[in-house]
């Protein structure tokens, strides 16, 4: 038994019978064999005494399933590095040299420097003592980031990345024919005149649809040159080959799309770089603010406010815009100006744009005497313009301002503020123009001047009532998008930002913002700012006289007044620095609101010392008199200590304000401590709010705690250390370190993710290092790793942070990739006091209580083993102990569990992956279920270890202990144990697969294969149960697959490349017993999917295992199948494009290492959609339940031992029946491009060799293949020219030589994907020309390299089968092949390579063809002849030298067969080709004729003359079929030419029959579905006539006799009898469908056809013609069908009946010499059912106008008869009239049901009023009617949709008559509306009111009154007359019974109108009463005795209602 079939048993068992799965899962498969006696003993022992219930048992028999064969599991791998070694000493290592063995820089750590915005980092200067973190936090924010750069993953990328790309054509055509595909070329070409009559019938010319046209008056095209110029067919093949190869494309896939980025799971995104947050960024520029007149400075600052959040979010930004004049009144409070504080532009950032956002223009003033409102009125009252009025007025302002500025000039006041909504100016504003806005400022109030109050202002202004006074007075600001730095810019710190201008500019500067909501960008550059925001101050209760209150602020590092710190941010037009500050003054206010910011740099390094000082001062506007002094008097202090137990302090605080001298060493306490005087009794006064912006500050408790403890184990502090009020002494720091970093986890999200960076490497150099406190070792990994996978899951599960789509969170995909590197060792290991533990830990305990799930730890030591002597563990000691060969895993799982070894882990990836391995519990879920950060912070350490290591003198699988490969093996296989089907395990198998993917970079590859292989066997055992797990192993695959080095991991290069050589001198001479059967077998084995194969190219073996059996899987595994074919196509993909194999020797060893593939596809030809319908291509609707699996495959085939599912495709399909779900159009699409591309760059010999030894059925299976290829990569046409189709099969599209290029400086045509999204159904219709044209070229050229590719190996099977083995089925099957390419859409160079190959088969097996192979000579011939008239002058040459090639070839052999070929291909090429030519044909023929006049070795033959007899038959039927293409747009002419023409074949039974098809097909185009049918039933009676020649069998119809009960015309098709011509003669009656199944066929398709006409009685016809034949062969499956068919027809009578509209009939005459033949000629037209009169009309009118001119042809608009002699001869006209069938009395009897009335119609009618005066329309009494009857040629329906009139009756009514027919009508229309099943009340209603309404015009009354009224005097009149009145009696009566019909009809709303009704239908009784009474006394003369004139009144009155009843019924 298998190792693999005994490990899974042994972990079913497990989970049976004990709780020790985990101790089992890394057990190596070779200990199964000792464990498994063990395992069967308990079992045996259970199911003895009955411990195991019936569900266990039926899972313990499922598992015994499992000990069976395997033979599909992953196989063992060889020891890769090993074999590399081997193979670089031996010589054969040229290419491997050359790909190189994983080359130094493929994997490269480097220092990146990081991008600084500013022109140095905002860090403290130099010689500053700093704290350890402080120093942590600079060194973190300014050391370059660490990248470890896999080049294997940057290569990957690049093949998938949109390449600029030039695409190369190629030209094969002569000089001067060159023509590229352009849509104007197209145009120019495909323009043909439209035919019209006049050119038709005009004699004036001799044209060449002229039929006595001579071949030899038209010049040929160009010859072929070296036609015949061969000497052996190895020369031929020889010279094919070299032209077919010249100018090909190299690189297959550089004309294919690139793979779909969607399914591109190998392309892992490298994460963005760290930087400095910002948001959107809007630059404000301030221009202007005017007052109306300007009499002081006035200032301005600037932020943003967000309404909707309530909420500030920006700094200030300060802007003085005065003029010079006003800022000298300052200049001397102004000790110098910065240039910085001169800038008035400044950029805003927001992260969280909202319409609620605005910005706020607070406008300050100099401090001055009076209130804000006195201030503003000047402002309002006053105008600059009034000058006269107002000048001394503002004279005197403008001097009290000067005067207030020179006394007070260092305080403000608040004056106005304005408002702009700064979204909506942006929303408006365009990158090529700013936006000027202007607003009216507000006036201030004093009692309103916080935030919270300019908040509710602007809730309040946004209603429309709410009135604000205002100022005039405007402010104009420039605002536009920022989008990159401009120049002259500073940072928020005052920092110049790169690029710096190089001429000196006014500076811009950045506004800090502060977010309304939570960012989660963590720190990366060093910012320590302050924010102070004084809010209120109450002196209300103070009874002195401080009313004007300023408060001054200062930052101060001591006590004494020097120790003012200028540190705090200047405003406009001065310093940047200053050391104190002034808030503005509201004008006698004791309790001001403040709305003053205070931006501080915070030093560095902070003491107890550092604090904020607040003077408060009263300020005297007005000076006194005795006053000389300060205008400032001191009120009080109050002060606010920076740091509170070592952290910061922020937030809201009510301060007290002392009122004496500042005490000593006051800094040192908080303002509630000393004993002095405070104001108003020590009670809080003065309200503020602090706000840091800092990145070395964390403002968290859980943060500061730990990052404290860290930096005291570091050393340098003095125990106990002092957390807040805490004292921790050394023995405790351990505890407490381990609980802040359990704490770590409840920290903010936002606090954590901005010192995220510095968190990690805290916890990771824990982790690293042990630590030794209190003089014993402290392990704190074990802690910190939980914390590490506390933090992840918190970040994971936080809606707020992004992630990428591999799931990972992009912040610490960020961390991991710039900035993790490893801990670096202490500084002071070395030192005697370093906590740094430099001693060994016992490990293996920890490790074993993992694999034990146990944690028995010593009370006193956790890392001292406790005692474990379980009897559980002892016996499973005891099991591991047996003697065997154990792993390493296994070894150290024993180690473990003895306890006997101590492992030192001495690097951090050893220790990480321990953590990993002993985590437990929630950690340990956690850790697995984000494995992804585990995994790259794996490699991340593990490629910097391996950077420091001296790689060529340390081996690679010595890079890496055991142990450490021992846990990364449990790693993966824990990791893989726990997938599940759904997203989290799909991400974390992604992970997985790069983790592995990055190791084959680092360690042994030997090693990491073996990981891959216990990976796959995990998956295979678990997709058992779980078949979804299928598709994770494959992009599992997929990603390993994509690895840069993938070739040589793959070991391509000991693939063979070529085939041994040839022990025979020819191939084609050989027999094909001449090799050695072993040398068959193994070129045969090398397209198999062997074990060999696997194990040798281990990645290449595991990715085409899937292949094959998602294959097999069918419809249950397409997704993986679909998964399985991109993955093999974005491989091969990658190669082709790949710089290194572009050597042809290299590009076959890649090739075959995916020989393999080729197999597997050729067997899964069946899956195969070229179609784009992806339905089934096998199996019917009655076939599904049959076919539907008893179980589960994958299961089936899992408990059989095969888990891949991998069973021979013959086999399964035994099993499920023959229904196979196929790919995909663009999955196959895939799969064949693949396919080819292995056949293209693989070794020829080795393919030639293959195909030698291929068995015949496989070799079937090939051509199909190479069918569907050619179909699949057909040219689909989605450029803008529609008619390109046509033109592109005769276009040279492709190959065009340049310069002499070489491999390497080539530009290849690629896809631009920026460019084009290219779908194979890409329905986009916004694209260019551009891009519609470029994907035209590329898919042209695509297809071209595709078809050459196929077109290579047919030539290859060709050559390398021998003779004897080609009749049977090669060279029928090869060219089935090249006959479908000619079928699809190609270009030139194609073309012209088919048709050499073509001909190469016609010299080569010339016999074969044209003796055996009757259907595909005639498909050659026909697809030749159709190219002879191609526009292409290349293509038309080529095929003229392959038909020639073909008459010459034939003629000692089958010459007739060919002629009959053809013939018959012309007939049905000009009958069906819609891109006929006829110019280009007859050219082609004469270009045939010069072929045979010039060929000298056949001039003593009768092979030229019997050339040119053919070819002057075929210009003859040319020039007799050419017309009909000038009739396109007559549809009924045409049919009459192709009619003509198939009767002119009535004694050539294949070609009537082929132009009787091509009927049938030009009506079914049009849905003309019943005259096609009969065309097709006229060709089933003409098979008949011939069949009923040959056999004579009872079941066959006896001709064309037994069709007449279908249609008479059928008789027709007897006119050929044998003594015409006899069926046997060579050729003739040999087509397919001179068969009994062709019959049937023929039959058949009329029988649907007439099904789909509606004509359902016609389908029961056809069919007992058919069922016989059936019946005689015993066919019983159509014989159900047919019965089916039939029941369906039935039912449709039955269901449909009278429902049904059939044809619709018009008389159609043509009068006028412009008409030609049909001048004075009439004919019947059946038109689809309800066609009008007009639509015909219409339809005719359009045509011939069209041909004759709107001012030619006259439509003529009534059907009275037409005088020539009145007609004009220079024109034309046309009269159509509506006709209805007729028939006589007799054949009503037989007429009985709608279809009978409408079927076999040869007699119609139509009525013409006329009066003898020669008017249509008279009075009643001189209405006369003529009745015209029509007979026509045939009966309807019939082959044509039109048949002339050959026989014409008339007669006339007189208007007595026309009296009588009218009023049959009405009774008979009132009889029918009222004896209906189901009344219609309205059309009841409307019959009654043209009959009793009182208001008809020549109703009723009316007639009775005309004729009626008195007795007509002539008595050839009474019996007219009499039968009148009878006629009015049944009328009366039927209007009786009408009107007490609708009484029961009608609504009660109706009640009047009935009475209505009834009162006109009384009124017409008694009208018609006396006339009906009076009797001709002449009509009732007895004729015989008295005693018979009963019965001689009773015959009259019976055969007078019975007539009237006869009527109605027949209605």
């Amino acid at each position: 038994m298998p190792a693999c079939s005994g490990f899974r048993l042994c972990k079913s068992l497990c989970l049976l019978f004990s709780d020790r799965y985990e101790v089992l899962e890394n057990i190596h498969d070779s200990t199964c064999l000792v464990m498994l006696p063990f395992f069967f003993s308990v079992v045996c022992l259970n199911l003895t005494n009955g411990c195991i219930n019936c569900k266990m048992k039926s899972v313990w028999f499922s598992i015994l399933l499992l000990v069976k064969p395997q033979t599909y599991d992953a196989v063992e791998p060889l020891d890769l590095e090993e074999f590399f070694m081997s193979q670089l000493k031996s010589g054969d290592s040229a290419l491997m040299q050359e790909f190189g063995d994983f080359p130094d820089d493929d994997l490269k750590v480097e220092q990146v420097e990081k991008e600084c915005r500013t022109i140095r980092h905002s860090v403290p200067e130099d010689g500053v003592e700093l704290d350890p973190h402080v120093r942590d936090c600079i060194k973190s924010y300014t050391q370059p980031w660490l990248v470890s750069h896999n080049l294997a993953f940057l290569v990957l990328s690049c093949l998938f990345l949109p390449l600029p790309c030039v695409f190369i054509l190629f030209n094969s055509s002569p000089p001067g024919h060159d023509m590229t595909l352009t849509p104007a070329l197209i145009l120019s070409l495909l323009q043909v005149k439209s035919p019209t009559l006049a050119t038709l019938t005009d004699d004036s010319g001799h044209t060449l649809t002229s039929s006595d046209f001579n071949l030899r008056c038209l010049t040929p095209d160009k010859r072929v040159e070296g036609l015949l110029a061969f000497s052996s067919h190895e020369e031929l093949d020889r010279l094919n080959q070299e032209t077919r190869q010249g100018n090909r494309h190299p690189e297959l896939f550089a004309l294919y799309p690139p793979p779909d980025e969607e399914d591109t799971v190998e392309i892992r995104p490298v994460p963005d770089c760290p930087r400095e947050h910002i948001g959107e960024r809007v630059m404000i520029r301030c221009q202007s603010i005017k007052f109306e007149i300007e009499i002081e400075p006035i200032f301005a600052t600037m932020a943003l406010y967000d309404l909707k959040e309530k909420k500030k979010i920006s700094e200030n930004f300060y802007c003085d815009l005065n003029s010079e004049q006003f800022k000298n009144f300052l200049k001397n409070h102004t000790d110098h100006i910065d240039p910085s504080s001169t800038a008035k532009s400044a950029i805003f950032s927001i992260t969280y744009p909202s319409t609620d956002i605005y910005l706020v223009i607070k406008i300050e003033k100099v401090l001055q005497q009076g209130e804000i409102s006195d201030c503003v009125d000047p402002y309002v009252t006053l105008r600059e313009c009034d000058s006269g009025k107002n000048k001394d007025k503002i004279e005197k302002l403008r001097n009290q301002a000067d005067s207030f500025c020179q006394r007070l000039g260092r305080y403000r006041m608040p004056f106005a503020w304005a408002t702009v909504n700064i979204m909506e100016v942006i929303s408006s504003a365009t990158l090529e123009r700013d936006i000027t806005d202007s607003e009216n400022t507000k006036g201030g109030e004093g009692d309103r001047l916080s935030d919270e109050d300019l908040l509710k202002s602007l809730t309040e202004m946004k209603k429309p009532q709410k009135r604000i006074k205002t100022i005039p007075g405007t402010i104009k600001l420039d605002m536009s998008p920022v989008n990159d730095t401009p120049t002259s810019c500073l940072s928020t710190e005052l920092i110049p930002l790169k690029p710096v201008a190089e001429k000196s500019t006014r500076l811009i500067k950045e506004v800090l913002e502060f977010p309304s909501s939570e960012v989660y960008v963590p720190h990366n550059i060093y910012r320590n700012l302050l924010y102070v925001y004084p809010q209120r101050l109450n002196f209300v209760n103070r009874l002195t006289s401080a009313r004007n209150i300023t408060i001054k602020i200062q930052f101060m590092s001591g006590e004494d007044p020097g120790s003012a710190m200028c540190v705090i941010f200047g405003k406009s037009s001065g310093p940047e620095f200053l050391s104190e500050v002034y808030t503005p003054v509201t004008y006698h206010n004791k309790s001001p609101d403040f709305y003053e910011e205070v931006k501080i740099a915070l030093p560095a390094r902070l003491t107890e010392r550092h604090h904020l000082l607040f003077t408060f001062f009263h300020i005297s506007c007005q000076q006194k008199q005795n006053q000389s002094g300060s205008c400032e008097t001191l009120i009080g202090y109050s002060w606010l200590p920076i740091l509170n137990i070592d952290r910061l302090q922020t937030g809201q605080y009510c301060l007290p304000i002392i009122l004496e001298r500042l005490p000593v060493n006051y800094s040192l306490h908080t303002p509630e401590v000393p004993p002095v005087k405070w104001m108003e009794g020590h009670k809080g006064l003065f309200n503020l709010e602090i706000q840091a912006v800092s990145s070395v500050h964390t403002q968290d408790n859980h943060l500061e705690r730990f990052f404290t403890l860290c930096h005291a184990l570091e050393g340098g502090v003095t125990f106990p250390v002092r957390i807040r009020e805490e004292k921790i002494p050394e023995n405790k720091l351990e505890h407490e370190l381990k609980l802040s970093i359990i704490a770590l986890s409840s920290s903010s999200l936002e606090a954590l993710v901005l010192s995220l960076h510095r968190v990690l490497d805290k916890l990771f150099t824990l982790i690293m290092q042990p630590m030794v406190i209190a003089g014993q070792t402290a392990n704190l990994a074990q802690i910190a790793f939980e914390s590490v996978v506390s933090i992840i899951n918190s970040l994971h599960n936080s809606q707020e942070l992004i992630r990428d789509q591999l799931g990972r969170n992009s912040l610490l995909a960020t961390y991991l990739y710039w900035v993790f590197r490893l801990p670096d060792p202490p500084r002071d290991m070395q030192n005697p006091g370093s906590r740094y533990s430099t001693m060994g830990r016992a490990t293996a305990a920890t490790v074993g209580s993992m694999l034990l799930q146990s944690r028995i730890r010593s009370s006193s030591n956790p890392d001292i083993p406790g005692p474990h002597n379980s009897a559980e563990d002892d016996e499973v000691k005891n099991i591991l102990s047996a003697k065997v060969l154990l792993s390493p895993c296994c070894t150290r799982l024993m180690y473990c569990m003895n306890f006997h070894l101590l492992f030192i882990p001495t690097q951090f990836h050893e220790e990480l992956a321990l953590q990993m391995v002993v985590s437990t519990g929630v950690c340990r879920e956690n850790a697995y279920k984000y494995a992804w950060f585990f995994f790259e912070l794996l490699v991340k350490s593990m490629a910097q270890h391996v950077s420091q290591l001296d790689k060529y003198n340390i081996p690679r699988r010595s890079r890496f202990s055991d142990r450490f490969k021992d846990d990364i093996t449990t790693i993966v296989s824990v990791v893989t144990r726990q997938f599940q089907p759904d997203c989290t395990s799909e991400k974390v198998n992604i992970s997985l697969a790069f983790f592995l993917y990055d190791l084959m970079s680092l360690m042994d590859r030997g090693f990491v294969f073996h990981l891959v292989k216990n990976y796959c066997n995990q998956m295979s055992a678990k997709s058992v149960s779980m078949p979804t797990l299928i598709s994770m192993r494959l992009e599992f695959l997929r990603i390993l697959c994509s690895h840069e080095h993938y070739l040589n991991l793959s070991l391509f290069f000991s693939s063979p490349a070529s085939a041994p050589a040839s022990p025979c001198p020819s191939i084609s001479s050989q027999s094909s017993g001449s090799c050695s059967f072993q040398e068959q077998q193994r070129i045969l084995a090398l397209f198999e999917l062997s074990p060999e194969f696997k194990q040798q190219h281990y990645l290449t073996g595991l990715l085409l295992t899937e292949l094959s059996a998602a294959l097999d899987m069918e419809s249950e595994g397409y997704g993986s199948t679909r998964r399985s074919i991109n993955a093999i196509y974005s491989l091969l993909c990658a190669h082709d494009l790949d710089h290194r194999c572009i050597k042809p020797e290299v590009r076959a060893k890649v090739a075959a290492l995916y020989l393999p593939l080729v197999g597997i596809i050729i067997e899964s030809t069946n899956y195969l959609d070229f179609t784009g319908t992806g339905k089934n291509k096998s199996g019917g609707p009655d076939d599904d339940l049959e076919n539907v699996p008893p179980i589960n495959q994958s299961v089936a085939m899992a408990i059989a031992g095969n888990p891949f599912n991998t069973l021979g495709r013959n086999a399964l399909l035994s099993m499920q029946g023959k229904s196979i779900a196929t790919l995909a159009a663009d999955t196959s699409r895939h799969l064949l491009v693949c396919f080819l591309w292995v056949m293209k760059n693989a070794d020829g010999n080795l393919i030639q060799r293959w195909t030698i030894d291929m068995p015949p059925s496989q070799l079937n299976k090939l051509l199909e293949l190479l069918t569907i290829c050619i179909s699949c990569f057909e040219y689909r046409v989605f450029c803008t020219i529609s008619v390109l189709f046509f033109f592109f099969s005769c276009s040279v599209f492709i190959y065009h030589t340049g310069t002499d290029r070489t491999m390497g400086q080539r530009e290849v045509l690629r896809w631009r994907k920026d460019l084009t999204q290219w779908r194979q159904t890409n329905d986009r219709q916004d694209k260019t020309k551009a891009e519609l044209d470029q994907e035209a070229l590329i898919s042209g050229n695509l297809a071209t390299e595709s078809n050459l590719i196929v077109l290579d190996l047919l030539e290859t099977i060709v050559q390398a089968v021998p003779l004897a083995d080609c009749k049977d089925s090669v060279v029928g099957g090869v060219l089935k092949v090249l006959l479908h390419s000619l079928t699809c859409s190609q270009s030139t160079t194609f073309l012209s390579h088919t048709f050499s190959t073509l001909r190469a088969l016609v010299v080569k097996f010339g016999d074969l063809l044209f003796e055996e192979e009757a259907e595909q000579c005639a498909d050659l011939c026909q697809k030749v002849l159709q190219y002879c008239s191609s526009p292409v002058d290349e293509n038309r040459s080529q095929a003229c030298a392959t038909l020639y090639l073909i008459m010459r070839y034939s003629y000692s052999n089958n010459f007739s067969r060919v002629k009959m070929q053809v013939t018959m291909s012309l007939a049905s090429l000009v009958g069906k080709s819609s891109d006929f030519q006829e110019e280009y044909l007859r050219r082609s023929l004469r270009t045939i004729l010069a072929y045979a006049e010039e060929d000298t070795e056949m001039q003593n033959t009768q092979l030229p003359s019997q050339v040119d007899e053919l070819l002057r038959n075929l210009n003859s039927i040319l020039s007799d079929t050419v017309k009909m293409r000038e009739f396109q747009e007559d549809p009924e002419m045409l049919m009459d030419l192709m009619y003509r023409i198939a009767k002119g074949y009535q004694t050539s039974p294949d070609l009537r029959l082929t132009w009787l098809q091509n009927m049938a097909e030009k009506h079914n185009n049009r849905k003309c579905y019943t005259e096609s049918a009969m065309c097709l039933v006229h060709a089933a009676a003409l098979v008949a006539e011939y069949l009923s020649m040959l056999e004579d069998h009872k079941y066959l119809p006896v001709g064309s006799v037994t069709f007449q009960n279908i249609s008479p015309n059928v008789l027709e098709e007897s006119a050929v009898s044998d003594d015409i011509l006899s069926p046997d003669e060579d050729g003739v009656c040999s087509g397919r469908y001179f068969t009994e199944s062709g019959l049937v066929g023929l039959l058949e398709q009329a029988a649907e056809l007439f099904s789909n006409g509606g004509l359902y009685e016609a389908v029961n016809e056809v069919y007992k013609i058919i069922i016989p034949i059936l019946e005689a062969h015993r066919d019983f499956r159509k014989l159900a069908s047919t019965h089916d068919k039939l029941q369906r027809a039935f039912d449709n009578i039955i269901q449909k009946g009278h429902k049904r509209m059939f044809g619709t009939y018009f008389r159609v005459g043509f009068y006028g010499a412009k008409f030609g033949d049909l001048d004075e000629r009439e004919f019947i037209y059946k038109e689809p059912g309800i066609t009008h009169l007009p639509e015909i009309s219409h339809r005719l009118e359009n045509f011939y106008s069209q041909c004759f001119g709107d001012d030619t042809l006259v439509m003529i608009k009534d059907s009275t008869p037409v005088d020539r002699k009145q007609l004009n001869p220079n024109k034309a006209y046309i009269q159509i009239t509506y006709v209805e069938p007729f028939f006589d009395d007799y054949e009503m009897k037989d007429r009985l049901t709608n279809f009978e009335k409408n079927f076999n119609l040869r007699r119609f009618m139509y009525t013409t009023p006329f009066t003898k005066s020669g008017r249509p329309r008279g009075e009643l009494n001189e209405q006369y009617k003529r009745k015209t009857i029509l007979t026509t040629m045939h009966a309807f329906p019939y082959v044509k949709t039109r048949i002339n009139v050959i026989q014409k009756e008339e007669f006339d009514l007189t208007p007595i008559e026309v009296a009588i027919e009218d009023m049959q009508k009405k009774t008979r229309e009132l009889a029918v509306a009222t004896h209906r099943e189901q009344p219609d009340a309205k059309m009841l209603q409307m019959l009654l009111q043209g009959s009793v309404g009182a208001t008809v015009n020549q109703g009723p009354l009316e007639v009775a009154q005309v004729f009626l009224n008195e007795i007509p005097a002539d008595p050839k009149l009474f019996r007219h007359h009499n039968k009148l009145r009878l006629c009015f009696k049944e009328f009366i009566m039927r209007c009786g019974e009408a009107v007490e019909k609708n009484k029961h009809l009608i609504a009660s709303d109706q009640k009047e109108y009935q009475q209505e009704l009834k009162k006109n239908y009384n009124r017409l009784r008694e009208n018609l009463r006396p006339m009906l009474e009076r009797k001709i006394p002449e009509l009732y003369k007895p004729i015989i005795s008295c005693d018979n004139c009963y019965i001689f009144h009773v015959i009259i009155l019976y055969v007078t209602v019975s007539n009237t009843r006869a009527s109605v019924k027949e209605h």
